[in-house]
């Protein structure tokens, strides 16, 4: 698997589709190919991986070098294979330039985009028809969605929260608590307030 987001048209579907199918809906013996196919693909890249809740959902998790981890629901309908991964939640503050910078990144991202559900929690979502689905398609999403959710998330923590950040930073300082799971924003955080304990939630991890 790869982490560039690159674009393909795949011509053939080892699930067994006609990608030159243009009707628009599968019967159910290719969806049960689709997802067979999704299954497989998952476990030769050595991922971990489950059913979802949902019939024909497929759970993979995706390790990360800035987020510990992005969590891919791979779901198989009739219509299509849908892609959905949580990013990050919605900003504390400077919500125009967080938005702003998730925007830009749309500008060189194939096959995927980021949406907020009613609550401003941001999302990398995609959809494709099933006759779309094969291995080439499968590496080009899942290395998508992974730069997507992975490669801004410490910016847009910078961006967003910076304030909760900088309070939970001083608040482990001054108890002598371990700032390890913040130690990439070190340079931004020495100098905060003191003293202040933290704001609810955690924003730092993936």
């Amino acid at each position: 698997m790869t982490d560039d987001a690159h674009s393909s048209s795949p011509t053939t579907s080892p699930a067994g589709l006609d990608p030159a199918d243009t009707s628009g809906t599968a019967d159910i013996s290719d969806t049960a190919k689709v997802l067979a196919a999704v299954e497989a693909f998952v476990t030769g890249q050595e991922l971990e991986w489950e059913r979802g809740a949902r019939e024909g959902e497929v759970v993979v998790t995706l390790p990360g070098e800035h987020k510990l981890k992005t969590v891919l629901s791979l779901l198989v309908r009739e219509r299509g294979l849908s892609g959905s991964a949580f990013v990050i939640r919605n900003a504390d503050e400077a919500h125009e330039r967080f938005y702003r910078t998730l925007l830009r990144r749309h500008l060189r991202m194939a096959g995927v985009a980021y949406a907020i559900d009613a609550s401003g929690d941001v999302y990398v979502t995609s959809h494709v028809p099933l006759a779309g689905v094969d291995e080439a398609y499968l590496d080009q999403l899942l290395g998508t969605v992974l730069e997507a959710a992975d490669e801004p998330f410490d910016e847009l923590l910078e961006i967003g929260f910076i304030t909760s950040m900088r309070k939970e930073w001083a608040w482990r300082i001054s108890r002598g608590e371990s700032t390890r799971n913040l130690d990439a924003f070190r340079h931004i955080l020495d100098t905060g307030p003191q003293g202040e304990a933290p704001g609810e939630g955690s924003v730092h991890e993936g």
